[in-house]
Order: C-alpha cells, then sequence, then structure tokens
C-alpha cells in the first residue's frame, strides 16, 4: 500500500552541468562595495547564487550603518539556502520557504528559462491596446518554412543536454516535506512516493531528457514529476494562485488597479495543471493505495481522481488560511473550486476556524447541509475536520548543534552584548504585516524613550518581485527610523532586504530575546515553533524569549493565549506588547515557555502526519459501510424468520418516501394505497406488535391521513410531536411559547428572501417552517438565495438552538434538540421493562431518518434489543443495515414481513 503524497512542487530539482565548449553566463553585477573588489575566483558557486538572488528584485534605499549590518550577515556564503548540507537531499528544509516567486532562472541552479507567453498587461486599457497590437501583427505575419527553431526555442541549447544531478529543491512547502520525512524516520507512513513539478520550466527539455529525469527521481527519490506546458504552469502558478487564489484565501480581494485579474485567462491553466496531476496518480494508483492532496495549488484534484477512481482513499489538507463565505463567495468559480475539495473523503484544515468557514461557504454556495462533522452531499459524505501541521524538533535539535550555527552564535553574541534582540523573518508582501510590524516599533521608541539605545529589531524581509509599492514605503519608514533614533554608536533597526543562510537563521532564533510576527492572516507560521525549540539555553545564554504573535495566524490557535497576541493593526498595542515582552521577569518567561514548548513538542510534523492517516482511513471505512454499493439488500426471507422468533415487537416507519410518494396531505390520502392502511390494521391486531409512523408533517395531517389506523403511534414534525401507541394524546416536546417566539424572529428573516425570490412561499408548521422555491423561476438564482438563507439563519439562531438546513428546493428551519431519534428514545423509556422488545425494525428514506438509524444501531451494539433491523430505502448513503433502492412504495416490500 503506497501513500501518495500530492503538492505542487517535489522536494528535488535539477541542476544541470554547463557543457565544457560554450562560454559560462557572466557573473552578476556585484550589489555591496566589498563585492566590487572581490576578484571572481575567490567567489565559490554559493554566493554567485546568493548574488543572482540579490539582482532579482529592485532594493530599497540603505543607510550606511544598513550596509554594513547586510555585509555582516554576508561573511559566509548563504545562497539563501534552506539547508544545512545543500547537497543532501534528505537534510532538513526550513520550514516556510522565503525564495522569490518561480519563474526566476538560474537564481540557485542552472535551469531552462519560461518559453510562455507574457501575462497581461497592468491595467485593462493596456490590454486592450496590446490586443489590437497583436490583432495586426498576426496580419503581417507570415510563416518561415524554413527555420523551425525560433531565438525562443533552447530545445537546441547545449546546456540542457548536459549531465545533470538531482538537487533537493529550495521551493516548495517546506512543512510539509520535514513532517513526512519525520514520519518516514518514525515508521508511521510507509511506502511514501511524491507526485509534483520539478520546479522548472521544462519546455526546453526534449523527451528523452525528461524521461530520464522522470525515471531517475522515481527509481531513487520515490519521486514521480508531472511534466506541463511552461503556459500551463505560469498562468496556473503566476497568475491565478499568485494574484487571484492566495489574495482571497488571506482576505484580500484582488480587485486593485494593478491587478491582472480582469481578464480571467488563466483559470484554464489551472484546470489544465490539476488535470494533469490527477492523471498522473491515477496512472500510477493499486488498488489500497492512500492519495493525500495538499494546498490551495490543487483544489480541483481531489474530484477529478474521484471521477476516475470511485472507491479509492482520497485526503485534501489546506495549508493556507480559508476565508469567510462573504470573501470566497467573490471568486468566479467558487462552485467548481469547493466541488473540486468535496470530492475528497476528508478535508482538513490548520484550525477549526478555518474548517468552519469552509463549511459555512459550502452550506452557502451550494445549497447543502453542513453539520459539524462535514458536508452531506446528494449520495455521499464528506468529513470536514481540523489538525495543525507541527515542525520536527528532533531534526531541529540536530541542525543547531552544526558548527556554523554555533559559530554564528558566538559571533552575534559579540557584536550585539548587552543588547535586547528583537527578531523577525517575513517575506516582504501584503500578508506578512512588515509594514505594520515597523510602524509599532517606530511607536515602541516614540513612546518609550528609555529603551532605544537598549534594543535592536533585526527584521529580515525577503525579497519578491511584485511589491514595488510596499517595498517603498517600507524603506522611507526604515529610514525615518534610522534618522530619528540611530546614534553613532547604536542603530535600532536593522533591516535586511534579503534571506540568510540557515546557520544564521537558527543562531538569530537562539540569540533573541523576543520574536514578533505580524502577520495580517496566515495559515500558520513555524518560525514560531522553531523559536521555541531554539530558545532552551542550550546554545546560548537567551533562553525563554516571549512570542508576538498576530491573532490572525493559526498557530495563535495553537498556543492557546501562552504568546502574546496582537493585532497588527493595532499599533499601540503592538507597542505595548513589545514593552511588556522585554520587561516580563524570568518566572513569567520561564511559564509561558513551559507551556509553549509543550504545544510544540506535541504537535509535530510526525504527529499531524500520523493522525492525519488514521482519521482518512477511519472516515473512508465509514464511508464505504454507508456507501449503497455495499450495504446489502434487505431479505424478505431472513426478516421474516426474525420476525416470526420474537415475542415482541416495535416497528418504526418512515411515511413520505417510505410508505407512500411525496405529495400535498390531500393527495397523499385519496392515493395512498388501501393495501398499507390493511396492512398496517393487520400488524398492529397482533398484540406482540407495536408500529410507530414517522413524518415531518404536522400532527393534524398524520391524524388526517391515520385516522383509520387505530392504535398507531405517531411522530410528527420529525421528532417535535409523539403520540403514544393506543392514546390520543400528543407529548410536545418544545416549549411552545418559547418556540413561536423563535418562530417568529425567523419569519422575519425568511420574509426578507421570500421578497427576492419570485414563486418561493414560507410553510408554517408547529415546530418548524420549510422555506419552498421549487417553483422559482431562475433556479440557479433561488438556490443562491437559499443558501445565503440558510447560513443567515445558522448565524443568528445558533445560540437559540435552531437550526436551518438546506434540501432540494426547500430550507427547512427546525429545533436542534427535538429529533426522530429522542422521540424514538421516549417510546422505548416508556415500554414496560417486562414488554421490552426483541425485534425493532425502522424504515425511512431520507437524511432526517440518518439519527433513527444510528439511534437503533446503538441498541443493537450495546445488546439492549437481540433483532434490530433499518433499512434504508432508495440509492442515498445510509447507515442502514440494508437497502432498498427500488425507490418508495415501500407496501410491497417492507409490510409483506407480518405474514
Amino acid at each position: 500500500m503506497t501513500t501518495f503524497v500530492v503538492s505542487l512542487f517535489l522536494p528535488y530539482t535539477i541542476d544541470f552541468h554547463d557543457p565544457p565548449t560554450p562560454a559560462r553566463r557572466p557573473s552578476p553585477r556585484p550589489r555591496t562595495l566589498t563585492e566590487v573588489g572581490r576578484k571572481a575566483s575567490t567567489v565559490d558557486a554559493s554566493e554567485k547564487k546568493a548574488s543572482l538572488f540579490a539582482a532579482v528584485a529592485p532594493t530599497p534605499p540603505k543607510t550606511p550603518a544598513a550596509i554594513d549590518h547586510e555585509e555582516f550577515f554576508r561573511l559566509q556564503p548563504s545562497a539563501a539556502t534552506h539547508f544545512p548540507k545543500p547537497h543532501d537531499p534528505r537534510s532538513l528544509v526550513r520550514s516556510d520557504s522565503h525564495i522569490p516567486e518561480w519563474g526566476v532562472s538560474g537564481l540557485f541552479f542552472n535551469q531552462p528559462t519560461s518559453r510562455a507567453d507574457p501575462a497581461p498587461p497592468d491595467t485593462i486599457l493596456e490590454y486592450a491596446k496590446a490586443r489590437e497590437w497583436a490583432k495586426g501583427a498576426n496580419m503581417r505575419r507570415r510563416p518561415s518554412p524554413r527555420n523551425k527553431h525560433t531565438s525562443r526555442d533552447h530545445s537546441r541549447d547545449p546546456r540542457w543536454a548536459s549531465e545533470w544531478s538531482v538537487e533537493p529543491a529550495v521551493q516548495g512547502n517546506g512543512g510539509l516535506t520535514n513532517a513526512i520525512r519525520a514520519s518516514i524516520d518514525a515508521g508511521s507512513l510507509r511506502d511514501v512516493l511524491t507526485v509534483g513539478l520539478i520546479g522548472f520550466p521544462t519546455d526546453a527539455l526534449d523527451e528523452t531528457k525528461k524521461l530520464e529525469i522522470h525515471e531517475k527521481l522515481e527509481s531513487e527519490h520515490d519521486a514521480l514529476t508531472v511534466f506541463v506546458s511552461d503556459s500551463d504552469l505560469d498562468g496556473h502558478y503566476a497568475h491565478y494562485c499568485k494574484t487571484i487564489l492566495w489574495p482571497v484565501f488571506h482576505y484580500q480581494i484582488p480587485d486593485h488597479p494593478k491587478s491582472k485579474a480582469y481578464e480571467d485567462h488563466s483559470w484554464v491553466y489551472y484546470v489544465n495543471l490539476n488535470q494533469a496531476f490527477a492523471d498522473k496518480v491515477v496512472a500510477n494508483y493499486k488498488r489500497g493505495d492512500i492519495i493525500w492532496i495538499h494546498d490551495y495549488h490543487l483544489l480541483l484534484v481531489p474530484e477529478m481522481i474521484r471521477k476516475k477512481l470511485p472507491d479509492a482513499q482520497i485526503g485534501f489538507f489546506l495549508h493556507t488560511a480559508f476565508p469567510s463565505s462573504e470573501v470566497f463567495r467573490c471568486l468566479a468559480v467558487r462552485k467548481e473550486l469547493l466541488e473540486g475539495m468535496l470530492g475528497a473523503n476528508l478535508v482538513a484544515f490548520q484550525t477549526q476556524e478555518y474548517a468552519h468557514h469552509f463549511l459555512q461557504t459550502c452550506s452557502r454556495i451550494l445549497a447543502v447541509e453542513a453539520t459539524e462533522d462535514g458536508v452531506q452531499l446528494e449520495n455521499h459524505f464528506v468529513n470536514v475536520w481540523s489538525l495543525p501541521i507541527g515542525i520536527d524538533p528532533k531534526a531541529l535539535a540536530l541542525a543547531r548543534e552544526e558548527p556554523e550555527v554555533l559559530q554564528w552564535i558566538k559571533v552575534m553574541q559579540e557584536r550585539y552584548a548587552g543588547k535586547r534582540l528583537i527578531v523577525a523573518r517575513d517575506k516582504l508582501d501584503h500578508i506578512r504585516g512588515v509594514r505594520q510590524k515597523i510602524l509599532a516599533f517606530e511607536l515602541f521608541l516614540n513612546k518609550y524613550p528609555e529603551w532605544k539605545d537598549k534594543v535592536v529589531m533585526i527584521q529580515v524581509a525577503t525579497s519578491t518581485t511584485e511589491n514595488d509599492d510596499l517595498a517603498a514605503t517600507v524603506s522611507e519608514i526604515v529610514t525615518r527610523i534610522d534618522a530619528v533614533h540611530s546614534t553613532l554608536a547604536h542603530q535600532p533597526l536593522v533591516f535586511l532586504r534579503q534571506d540568510i543562510a540557515f546557520s544564521q537563521y537558527l543562531a538569530l532564533l537562539s540569540v533573541a530575546d523576543v520574536l514578533m510576527i505580524t502577520s495580517l492572516r496566515e495559515g500558520m507560521n513555524l518560525t514560531c515553533h522553531e523559536f521555541v525549540i531554539c530558545q532552551d539555553g542550550k546554545a546560548s545564554d537567551k533562553k525563554h524569549g516571549p512570542i508576538i504573535l498576530s491573532e490572525f495566524t493559526g498557530s495563535a490557535n495553537v498556543f492557546d493565549g501562552y504568546e502574546l497576541g496582537v493585532n497588527p493593526w493595532d499599533y499601540q498595542k503592538c507597542a505595548e506588547a513589545i514593552k511588556v515582552a522585554l520587561e516580563m521577569d524570568d518566572a513569567e518567561k520561564e511559564r509561558r515557555y513551559g507551556k509553549l514548548r509543550d504545544v510544540v513538542m506535541h504537535h509535530t510534523g510526525e504527529y499531524w502526519c500520523s493522525n492525519l492517516s488514521k482519521h482518512l482511513a477511519k472516515v473512508h471505512e465509514e464511508h464505504f459501510r454507508r456507501d449503497t454499493m455495499s450495504i446489502p439488500r434487505l431479505s424478505i426471507t431472513k426478516l421474516s424468520q426474525s420476525y416470526q422468533n420474537s415475542a415482541k415487537r416495535l416497528f418504526i416507519l418512515d411515511y413520505e418516501g417510505t410508505l407512500a410518494s411525496y405529495g400535498s396531505v390531500n393527495n397523499t390520502v385519496l392515493v395512498s394505497p388501501q393495501r398499507v392502511t390493511d396492512a398496517l390494521n393487520d400488524i398492529i391486531m397482533d398484540e406482540k406488535n407495536m408500529v410507530y409512523v414517522m413524518s415531518g408533517r404536522t400532527l393534524e395531517e398524520l391524524e388526517m391521513i391515520f385516522g383509520r389506523v387505530p392504535g398507531v403511534g405517531l411522530i410528527a414534525e420529525n421528532g417535535c410531536f409523539l403520540r403514544l401507541a393506543n392514546t390520543d394524546e400528543w407529548i410536545e416536546f418544545s416549549n411552545e411559547e418559547k418556540t413561536s417566539m423563535l418562530k417568529e424572529e425567523v419569519k422575519q428573516i425568511l420574509q426578507y428572501y421570500v421578497e427576492r425570490v419570485e414563486g418561493s412561499w414560507v410553510e408554517e408548521r408547529h415546530c418548524s417552517l420549510i422555506f419552498h422555491y421549487e417553483k422559482a423561476g431562475e433556479y440557479d438564482s433561488a438556490n443562491r438565495q437559499a443558501g445565503d438563507c440558510a447560513n443567515h439563519i445558522n448565524d443568528a439562531c445558533e445560540n437559540q438552538r435552531m437550526r436551518a438546513i438546506p434540501t432540494n428546493d426547500s430550507v427547512i428551519i427546525e429545533p436542534m434538540d427535538w429529533d426522530k431519534s429522542t422521540a424514538a428514545a421516549h417510546i422505548m423509556n416508556k415500554i414496560e421493562k417486562e414488554s421490552k422488545p426483541d425485534f425493532l425494525m425502522v424504515a425511512g428514506n431520507d437524511r432526517d431518518d440518518e439519527v433513527i438509524f444510528r439511534w437503533a444501531k446503538g441498541l443493537s451494539d450495546n445488546g439492549e434489543v437481540e433483532s434490530v433491523h433499518t433499512v434504508s430505502v432508495g440509492a442515498r448513503n445510509t447507515v442502514a443495515m440494508a437497502t432498498l433502492t427500488q425507490g418508495t412504495t415501500g407496501e410491497s416490500n417492507i409490510i409483506p414481513i407480518y405474514v
């Protein structure tokens, strides 16, 4: 049994060796004064890659002191490496990847450049001009049969025909990679096969070279390479993922003036890449394999695989945040994305908040029933869960013992002797809150001047290519702080517009007094987990440093308040948090640190992997048991034998959909076959039998229908009312006065939607309300309004114990505390102990019958009833023990057991 771990990038990439004949690429222009005089022969390969990194994005103005600090952190080559041992593909990687976006060729390795067409211009006006120009250019262009290889054709470039080697990738999900490796080492995962892209454009490679790479990675590294066109990858990753999905998932609607979302040209590329991943998994799948799909790049893959592999065990984990329904609904293809995720057996998130948002969004946009456990679709159930990812403490502890780390700790202690260090490392984008953090630090220096000569904030801000305005804004703030608060002997803010080596990163966490993270929204932030491990005091005299952490990160939910939680937009509170952290006494720091360490050591990457796998196996087995293909047909012969051998029998039968077809009560009375009435009367005549009919109908309607069946017990409004057998009095479980007040409040909400959905109407019952829209003219619009209606009522009435459930063509609003199972339990309690039944049969067909099926199964499992039979009519997935797939008309299938 193989576990497929499917994520966008493999943990490996390829570095092509330059052939000896062509001239090597010119060295990049040096960035610092020291580099100007440095001879090329003295710069090793990693330093060259670091210089390439520096040339990727524009650099904001620096003060002389900033240049000095940057040179200090570049005393040893870094190449923005994420590995203590760069040439060991199995070494620990940094949990959060901060390299520039994909597509910057030659950044770390010798690899082809992209051959994809450029993205649309920044504004729609420029786009219109470009289209007109392209149209004219196409009219003038003539095909050239003489030369098939254009200037952009790299297929004859000798570099891509040269020797190559497998290298650890700098792109991808580092936290996932570490968690998988930790689980393999611990033995909780076996036979893992990673699936993903190789990390660079591949159109320039011929098919032979692609086959070589694929075979080597599969045979030596257990990795399946997905090859897609440069256009598909560029449109998928650089545009749809980064300019549409990523902002929306982090509560930023991509409608700013420079957004390219006006031209939805990239959705087709997103679909193409997802389909390529699905096809790769399906082609290599064997029965019994487990498929885990990761992150927002591959939202469509679960459904695509499900269509080809209906019985596969599929899990999906979203590593980013998931927004509220108000934000997610702004996506043009919102239904397609949700349906893609719902192809999995288990959809998992970092926190319960994100899981709740997903359930709420499914209910609102797809108009489906969302429970606290998952989403009930028409013919199957999708479980929804939350479990935060963690780090690998053991591997991190070993990495801290590397000589380079210890040397850097010593160097930093000497350089910042007598200073209190606040450290931070973030990507310089609109999500990580670097601007808000620096503004808060500036306010701290202004508000508490006694600290300005004693504290240093070291902010590592890694480069991006599309945030020039933000970089310029941050640079102005940095310059202002430097001008106001710096002296000849002290600089309170060290702002590094570059990444640092992994050894420097670990050393920085070890010598820090405070870690400050002010992300505006983030799925998890594993930097703070790594900070906790580095603050044990074993390698430095600094220990137990507090964490200032944004409340909008997933890690804040895990730490249970033992961090110093802040709202990044509240600069006053952030400044106060800095003061609290710096002045915190040792006892309080130790108390908080102990709790934080317990959390980090418990929620490890291995724990995350192991529990996700166990939970997926559990829900997949449950789905398999509930699937109608797995549930046996009802055997009338065996049922009759059990009936004849019993001494006391209880029947609880659903009415509409089981004993009769759906319809209005008057029509049902007229067309209800006489045989059903006669059969019920015949069963009741046997003194060993008790019969109850359950329905969502009102008590008056049930009395009208079953007036000719004396002695039958009735359960009305899905369990809110009960009439015991052989009595005429109704038991009302809910509080009539309270229910009436709640209904009046809900009717006001429903009236809002009735006015907006033509043809809709509200049916009022004693304890429930039903919003009908089956006759609506614009069904899609009505269905969307129904989802909004259910979401609105659930939010407004949760504390009042009322719930709204979307069904086909209606929304049912009913109490949460009473259902068919509570009514059935009341019946069993009323039956005298000596007349307890030894035969129980429950038959139903709808979602509200599942609760009574579970109740009956519990009686069987506990041995309270000797012979229990639960029957589901139709093709719906169910927990019942048997099915009747012919449909309703239950009079010819269920009732004959009495003879």
